[in-house]
Formats: structure tokens, C-alpha cells, sequence
């Protein structure tokens, strides 16, 4: 229906004052996606390389912040928005909205990162009574055009008046059933017609208004509501769920429309340079004939595979493969397009860098370096480790018994068990009980996001690869099987009926698998993933058997390794972990909490410590604790051989090593009413008594504990040295490094220092044997944290516990606020994540720079290391490395990616972005 003419033409009106607020899709390119949001500045990039993009204009995200700000639009807007659609019109030849040859456009969101289905869009803006019928005269087709004007009503009732869209849906299907057809191209022009006066009824009954006649009321009410999406509850959820910044705003864009619904040399389709699932080249799409754009995402028809498309028009599908290499090239990275042919006409309406699964974007990374697109300091740009730590989760065992109930589209991969649910509700529902649930629906549409944040895995029996179900799942890394058609999905009656006629209930359990696309009953049993086991040593790289993404993981790691300041430790408290932290790539152990060392069969010698009268009975209990200590030692230092271990003296209070005071006094109240001896569990009782503390996290723990209890942390100290003697007259190479924790005075340090020099001393003497160890100290009191230039004089290194360190900065105990006030919190936008997942930057994250500076200024070789949480966090080891951090130390499994991330932060490029 557009005229392809010179679509370069417009010369812009300024906006008052200077401030421009709309800019035509000549004037942009892709580096302004601040201002013009992802999807305008991609349209304006395409127009400079001469691709064949309707002509439009885009409203900038200043506009949309001004009207968040204030609830109105800036002053100048509507001028400058009647100065573009004047240009626009006079570029087309055409009015918008004028009743014998309308010029029509789409309103469509665009925010700077992509969020798929989360904002507004309306199609066939111009539409009226009196113009449907000049669109159908020009078109030559009535029954395009009733078609065209029913989807603007229901577009717009529901988007811009708030009508509930299952009216519409619910309207549609009647009609349907009425002509006694199942798919709505069966409708013809008369039964269209009907629609449209049914759709115009639910408007006035519901709005409480007339669908608006006005083309141009139609276009401003649009754009405003485009701009209240941002904020809609979706579009929230959304950007919590994927770290979006609130404050930027979305543009608008304002395009002329062209049409895939007008027959079957109509179409509309979405194509991926190369396929976002597993990232190997090829055609990969889906393509729709006689539809628009939102039938393919809305996954309601079936659509075709894109290579499809070379029988049906093979002139647009050579257009299109080229135009897809040039946007590739020119991108240097995986493109999504959508595109619609008109007629025989291609268009382009939209490009932007494609979500893809954890999988391809190591195996796309590679493939590019390969070509000579990127570098390897880019491609380390191109993956996060939260993408790694997806692809060590475990994959279905494929030898299991297991009963294969149907197969759809791999569309997001991933192996997840639960329970079936067939809507949104239910699946947050049951997931906050603590059930593990799949999502189960015909299609996905925006309003499911909770529920599917909330499952393990969803599974549609309708869509493909771009429907709204696949791009999401794909971005949120959630294990997702599309279009699965012999499965037949009755949400009403929550149910699902597979091939043989049986009944899969809401509860029942299923399996689905995301990298094969099957679908299966029951739980199938899991095996580990093959990078996990080249990470373990199970699978070598290069091998002729070594899976190909194993290959790439193993390139973007060297990667990473090569580029990497900060070294990467291991929190590992016996042999067994220490050597899987090290096959793990660990260089060393940051956090060796010795308490794990007291439990078990060890307990009753503790309990002895505790319940000492004297001091030649706790000299006696540490006597028969000192050796256990020490062979732990020497096991440890034998798995990290060459490597630093940091052992961490004696933390949690004392109480925590005797019985629950419930049971034991239940314990002594039974022996008593039996008159059975009781004089252990009566003392055990008067210590625990005597031990309780309203909150022990800030009571007699730590180095409080080593000062309190006389040999205590001596003790500790000489099966460090002891082992440490040992292992070198072995022939070995330990590096011990001892930590005390909960120092808050320098003058602490300093009573346990001179202590443990004096007890290492003698070890020496009494070995023959030199030993260097290291002592410093855990910073995890705000106040060792401004005090740390004093603590540093007495300290050789710094380890910073930040998972207490954030607990005492913000005042609350994790295990009671998660618990309790934390989902709100993130709900009312208070935290953007939890502070004890990635470090909060502004308060502890300022105490953590501070106290790294001051301490370096007392002694400018001072080791610096985090031993908290965040140590394994992708978004912290960033913040690590900023702040001049010498190491992170993290669980072993996270080890890799805390080195990804080390890489990538050394490397780091704000030019790239890939969400």
C-alpha cells in the first residue's frame, strides 16, 4: 500500500527552546538508542543503509520522561509531531486517516533495551467508518480492509480504553464458530463488517466512550498510552526480572504502515541471522502469509519455517537473505528482524541484536572471532557468567525409561520438572509454596510474565521460535518447548490431553527439554552437563568426541584467564572441595571456615570445651581437639599444594555446637519425671542457658571468642603451623594464611597476633621448619571498616565478608527479611535486587572501597579479597575489580564464572550491551 518513493525527503521542525523531542528515521542511527530508544535507532540505522524501511518518525525517550514527570506532554510536542506527520503525509502522497485514500501508521513502543511484549503497540491508526472504505477501494479488497479496521478497534480498545481483551478474543470466536471455520482468514468481508460493529459496542459499553473517529485522536491518545506502558505492571515486572533501569523512559515510533494481510503474496515474519537456539548458521525464522506482525508473536496461527518462503516468493527470500548478510555484517553479531512483504514488496520494520540461548552466545562469540568480525576482548562482551552458569545446570539422563508424550519447538533450553499449571496465577501461587511448576498454555501473551518468572519451564502447543512465549523464555534463560501441536491444551478445564488420550491434570507432573524439544510424563531423572564435566576434567577440549560447546566454553575461558587482574579462590572446607574447587580452576582457598572442622563426631569434644570448670579441663579438651585439627589441615594443604589457603579461626558462637535448648530441655524434664541420672544433659542445659543470646550474630562470636576463652584460637593457630611443618618436610609447598574474624578495634588483632606469632615460633623451633604465615583479618563490621588504615597495621590482608558486612551496614538478619519483607521491597522498586545477591554498590560497596584505600595507605602491600557471597556474583566481580581487589573467593561451582567475569570486567566496553 506505500508508495516506494524517496524516503529521505523530510528536513525537521526544531522543537521550541532547542529541545527537539521527535526526530524522522533519516536523522538517527543506532548509537542514539538512549534517546531514540532500541527500536527507533535500529530503524534509523537501516534507513542509512538504503534497506527498504517505511517512512516514520520517532518521539524520544525526553519526551516520555517529561510526560511521566509531569502527566502532560512537553508543549512543543504536538508541533513537532504535526510537522513530522505533515512531512510524512507529503512523503507518501497520502492523509492520515483522509476518507478515499487514508495514509495509515502503527504507534509502537521502544525502549533503549529490548523488552518484548512488555509496552504498548497499536497497528492501523487512521482507520474509521468512512476510511475503511477508501482503504478498501484502494486495495481492491473489502475484506483486507474490515479485517485491518477490527484489529485497530481491538488493539485499541484494549491498549489505549483498558477494555479487557477477552471480549474481543471471546467476540472473535463466536463469529468464528457461527460461520463454523477455525482460523479467522476464513472470515469474509460481511462477517468482518459484523465484527467491527460488535467490537464498537463492547468499546462504548466498557469505555464508557465511542471508538474515537478522529485519525489524529487516534495517534495522540496512542502515543500517550505508549508512554503510560513504561510503567504498566508488566513492564515492571519485566525490567525487575531483567535489571532494566526505571528512570529511562521508552520512545515512540510513528511508521507508516504496510500491510502482510493482503493475500496470499501478503505476509509478515520474523528471521534470525543465525539461530538464537543453538547459534549455528542457517535460516532461521518463521513466516506467516496473509497476516500482520503481532499474529506471528502472538503464536495464535502456526506459522511456517522461513525457508518456506523460497517456494512461496522467492524474490523477497533472496532480497531477504541479502539484506539479513548486510545487517549481520554491518551489526557484527546475531540480528532479529522483522519484516513484512506487501504485495511482492519487502519492508523492513524492525532490526535489533537478538536474544539468544547461554549456548549460542559462546558458540556465536566463537564463530564471529573465527570470521574476523570481532576480536577475543569483544567476544568476552558477547557472554556473562550468568549465561556459564546456566549451561553447568544438569540435562536430562537420554537413557532413562521415560514415556515421550510430544515434541515441539526447542525453543529455550534447559531440562525443568514440575507440576503442570495452566495459568499464571497458579504458577506463582504454587511456586511461592515452594512447588516446582511448568507453565502450561495454548500461547503466552505479556500478561503470563509472573507466571512464567515464577516456573521451572514453560510449554506452549502453539508458536514458534518468535512467538512471545520463545523471545521471552530465551532472554530470562528458562527452558522453553513452543508449538508443541499434538498436545491439546484446555486451560478452562485445566487439563492436557496428549497423543493416546491420556490426561495430563493440573499437579500431575511433566518433564520438558528446551534443547531437544520433547516433552515427557512424569520426572525424568538428570545427568550433569557436559560442561560441568570438561570443567571437571571429564571431557577435554579439542578431543574428537569434545562437544562443540564445550569447545567454545573452553576458547571464551582462556579468554578470560588471559585477560583476567583478579585471581579467583574457592570458599572450600575439606580436601574433597578444595580438589574440585582447584579442577574448577581455583587458585587458591579464600575461606576455610574451621567450625565445619567441630561438628559431626568431633561435637563431644567440644561440648567438653564448653562445659569446662577449670582450666586444666579445657586445656585437656583442646589437647584432644588439637590433633583432628591438624589432620584436617594436612589434608587441605595437600589438595592445594603451592596454592594459599585461608583458614579462617573458630566464627559462630558457641551455642551453635550444643543441643537445641528445646529438645535437651524436654531431655532432662523426661529423666527427671523418671528419676533416671540427667547430670550431663542438666550441665549441657545450664550452658546453653547460660550461652543464649537475644542475637548471637552480634554477641560472643569471633575474635570476641578467642579473647574469652584461653587457648581456644592458640589451639587452632598451632594445627595450622603444625600441619603446615608437616607438609613441607614432605616435600610440599603450603601456604597458609590465617584469618580472624569479627576483629572490630585494631587492638584485637593485636592481643590474637601476638599470640599466634608466639605459638608459630614454637612450632618452628620445635620443627626445624621456617614458616611464613600470613595473618590479617575479615572486614565485616562497618566499623573495622573505618577503621581499617589503624587494623591495617597489624593485618597482612584483608578479606572482606560481605555477606555479614551487609547484615550490619543495613541493620537486618537475612535469614528473617527474606522471609519476610525482602519481596516487597523489590516489588515497590526498593531494592533492584537483593543486597546479599549482588553488592549494594552505594552503601556497603562505598565501605569496601574506603577500607581498601585506607588500608593500602598503611601498608601499601596488603592483600585484598572478598570471601562473601558476592565473590561468585557477576554484576560484584566487577564491582571487585574496580575497587582494586586482589581476589574473589566463591563456592566452587561458581568458580568459573567468577573467572568469566573477571575477564570480562578487565575488558569491559561500554559500547557493548547484549540483554
Amino acid at each position: 500500500m506505500s508508495d516506494n518513493k524517496d524516503l529521505r525527503a523530510a528536513e525537521p521542525a526544531t522543537s521550541v527552546e532547542g529541545v527537539k523531542f521527535v526526530y524522522d528515521f533519516t536523522e538517527g542511527n543506532k548509537d542514539l538508542k538512549d534517546l531514540l530508544g532500541g527500536k527507533g535507532a535500529n530503524l534509523a540505522e537501516m534507513t542509512n543503509l538504503g534497506l527498504p524501511v517505511p517512512p516514520g518518525f520517532t518521539i524520544t525517550t525526553e519526551a516520555c520522561k517529561v510526560y511521566l514527570d509531569s502527566g502532560e506532554e512537553p508543549a512543543a510536542l504536538r508541533d513537532e509531531v504535526s510537522a513530522h506527520l505533515d512531512a510524512l503525509e507529503e512523503r507518501m502522497g497520502k492523509k492520515l486517516g483522509q476518507p478515499d485514500n487514508p495514509l495509515l501508521v502503527s504507534v509502537r513502543s521502544g525502549a533503549k533495551f529490548s523488552m518484548p511484549g512488555m509496552m504498548d503497540t497499536v497497528l492501523n491508526i487512521g482507520l474509521s467508518d468512512k476510511s475503511v472504505q477508501g482503504l478498501a477501494e484502494q486495495a481492491g479488497d473489502a475484506r483486507f480492509a474490515w479485517d485491518s479496521y477490527r484489529r485497530l478497534i481491538q488493539m485499541f480498545g484494549k491498549t489505549v480504553l483498558g477494555v479487557d481483551g477477552e471480549l474481543f478474543e471471546d467476540a472473535l470466536e463466536s463469529a468464528k464458530a457461527a460461520k463454523k471455520v477455525t482460523v479467522d482468514t476464513e472470515l469474509e468481508a460481511a462477517d468482518l463488517k459484523k465484527l467491527v460493529t460488535r467490537f464498537k459496542k463492547i468499546v462504548k459499553s466498557e469505555a464508557g466512550r465511542d471508538f474515537p473517529q478522529d485519525p489524529r485522536e487516534q495517534m495522540d491518545l496512542a502515543i500517550k498510552a505508549v508512554f503510560e506502558s513504561w510503567n504498566g505492571d508488566r513492564a515492571k515486572l519485566y525490567r525487575r526480572q531483567e535489571r532494566i533501569p526505571g528512570d529511562l523512559g521508552t520512545a515512540v515510533n510513528v511508521c507508516s504502515m504496510v500491510f502482510g494481510n493482503l493475500g496470499p503474496d501478503s505476509g509478515t515474519g520474523v528471521a534470525f541471522t543465525r539461530d538464537p537456539a543453538s547459534g549455528h548458521q542457517g535460516v532461521y525464522g518463521d513466516y506467516l502469509q496473509n497476516a500482520q506482525g503481532e499474529d506471528v508473536v502472538a503464536g495464535i496461527r502456526n506459522t511456517v519455517p522461513l525457508a518456506e518462503l523460497e517456494q512461496i516468493d522467492k524474490k523477497s527470500y533472496d532480497q531477504l537473505m541479502q539484506i539479513m548478510e548486510t545487517l549481520e555484517n554491518h551489526y557484527k553479531d546475531l540480528c532479529d528482524i522483522e519484516f513484512t512483504i506487501e504485495r511482492g514488496q519487502l519492508w523492513m520494520l524492525q532490526t535489533r541484536v537478538g536474544k539468544r540461548t547461554a549456548g549460542a552466545a559462546f558458540r556465536i562469540a566463537t564463530q564471529l572471532v573465527d570470521q574476523g568480525l570481532i576480536d577475543e576482548t569483544e567476544a568476552l562482551q558477547r557472554v556473562t557468567g550468568a549465561q556459564l552458569a546456566q549451561l553447568m545446570f544438569p540435562r536430562f539422563d537420554e537413557d532413562a525409561k521415560v514415556e515421550k508424550v510430544g515434541r515441539g519447538i526447542a525453543a529455550s533450553p534447559g531440562a525443568a520438572v514440575g507440576k503442570a499449571v495452566f495459568d499464571s496465577y497458579t504458577a506463582v501461587k504454587w511456586s511461592r509454596s515452594g512447588e516446582k511448576v511448568i507453565l502450561v498454555r495454548r500461547e503466552t501473551n505479556p500478561d503470563d510474565l509472573d507466571g512464567m518468572i515464577a516456573a521451572e519451564g514453560i510449554l506452549t502447543s502453539r508458536g514458534g521460535k518468535t512467538s512471545h512465549a520463545a523471545v521471552v523464555a530465551r532472554g530470562m534463560g528458562k527452558t522453553c518447548v513452543c508449538g508443541a501441536e499434538e498436545l491439546e491444551v484446555d486451560t478452562k478445564r485445566r487439563r492436557m490431553t496428549v497423543p493416546g488420550g491420556h490426561v495430563v491434570e493440573e499437579g500431575d507432573v511433566i518433564s520438558i527439554d528446551g534443547s531437544s524439544g520433547k516433552v515427557y510424563l512424569g520426572e525424568v531423572p538428570v545427568v550433569p552437563s557436559p560442561v560441568v564435566e570438561y570443567f571437571e576434567g571429564r571431557m577435554h577440549a579439542g578431543a574428537d568426541d569434545a562437544d562443540e560447546l564445550v569447545e567454545a566454553v573452553h576458547r571464551i575461558m582462556a579468554f578470560a584467564d588471559r585477560k583476567r587482574r583478579l585471581r579467583v579462590r574457592a570458599n572450600a572446607d575439606n580436601a574433597e572441595d578444595a580438589l574440585r574447587a582447584r579442577r574448577f580452576g581455583a587458585q587458591g582457598i579464600g575461606l576455610c571456615r574451621t567450625e565445619h572442622m567441630f561438628l559431626g563426631d568431633r561435637r563431644e569434644q567440644v561440648e567438653r570445651l564448653i562445659l569446662a570448670d577449670t582450666q586444666e579441663e579445657r586445656e585437656e579438651s583442646l589437647k584432644q581437639l588439637l590433633p583432628l585439627q591438624k589432620k584436617d589441615f594436612v589434608e587441605l594443604f595437600e589438595a592445594m599444594d603451592g596454592l594459599p589457603v585461608t583458614v579462617r579461626l573458630l566464627d559462630p558462637p558457641l551455642h551453635e555446637f550444643l543441643p537445641d535448648i528445646t529438645e535437651l530441655s524436654v531431655r532432662v524434664a523426661l529423666a527427671e519425671s523418671r528419676q533416671e541420672s540427667h547430670e550431663n544433659d542438666l550441665r549441657l542445659l545450664q550452658a546453653v542457658h547460660r550461652l543464649h543470646e537475644q542475637n548471637p550474630m552480634l554477641g560472643l562470636r569471633g575474635v570476641r571468642l578467642g579473647l574469652v576463652i584461653p587457648g581456644l584460637f592458640t589451639m587452632q593457630v598451632r594445627a595450622i603451623a603444625e600441619a603446615a611443618a608437616e607438609r613441607r618436610n614432605a616435600k610440599g609447598d603450603p601456604r597458609a594464611e590465617i584469618m580472624i574474624p569479627l576483629v572490630g578495634t585494631v587492638q584485637e588483632l593485636e592481643i590474637v597476633r601476638e599470640e599466634a606469632d608466639q605459638v608459630i615460633a614454637e612450632v618452628e623451633a620445635a620443627t626445624g621448619v621456617e614458616l611464613k604465615l600470613a595473618i590479617g583479618t575479615m572486614i565485616e563490621l562497618p566499623r573495622a571498616a573505618l577503621t581499617a588504615g589503624q587494623i591495617a597495621e597489624a593485618a597482612e590482608f584483608f578479606s572482606f565478608g560481605t555477606n555479614d558486612l551487609t547484615q550490619t551496614v543495613w541493620g537486618f538478619s537475612r535469614d528473617d527479611v527474606e522471609a519476610s519483607f525482602f519481596t516487597a521491597y523489590l516489588e515497590k522498586g526498593i531494592f533492584g535486587v537483593s543486597p546479599f545477591e549482588t553488592i549494594d554498590r552505594d552503601g556497603v560497596g562505598s565501605l569496601v572501597k574506603s577500607a581498601a584505600e585506607a588500608g593500602r595507605a598503611t601498608r601499601p602491600d596488603l592483600k585484598l579479597g572478598v570471601c562473601g557471597e558476592h565473590g561468585g556474583d557477576p554484576e560484584s566481580v566487577h564491582f571487585f575489580h574496580e575497587v582494586g581487589l586482589d581476589y574473589v573467593s566463591c563456592s566452587p561451582f561458581r568458580i568459573p564464572v567468577a573467572r568469566l567475569e573477571a575477564g570480562r570486567a578487565a575488558t569491559q566496553s561500554t559500547g557493548s550491551d547484549h540483554r
